[in-house]
């Protein structure tokens, strides 16, 4: 799948989409409005922006997603853990927990998911 970058912005609007979906485009300027004080014309441009990347589908004026707001936040974490740490889960783990050590809790969920994703 493309890369898909997002602005502060696009990346807020997108996560109210995935909050109310599958959620109507006249109740999205109503929610644009008040969050970002955006005219109806910038939420449809933004929306539009959002749909062209391959998010969301605007369909007679029903807004769904096509990605997930987790498989879209998981690429997003790789992309990361790639591009800062040259795909090194255990170097982004070292300079994770440098400054901060991890519960027993967070260590268990760790194992559980090591564990389950082991090949």
């Amino acid at each position: 799948m493309a890369e898909i970058q997002l602005g502060v912005i696009e990346a807020r609007f997108a996560d109210m989409i995935w909050e109310r979906e599958p959620v109507i485009s006249s109740e999205l300027v109503k929610l644009a409005a008040e969050a970002f004080t955006w005219k109806r014309t910038t939420t449809h441009t933004v929306l539009k922006r959002l749909c062209e990347k391959g998010l969301f589908e605007n369909n007679k004026g029903t807004v769904t997603s096509l990605i997930s707001r987790s498989q879209f936040y998981s690429m997003q974490s790789r992309r990361f853990v790639e591009d800062a740490f040259d795909g090194s889960l255990p170097a982004f783990i070292a300079a994770f927990t440098q400054n901060r050590r991890l519960t027993s809790e967070e260590a268990d969920k760790i194992r559980k998911m090591i564990e389950e994703a082991v090949i």
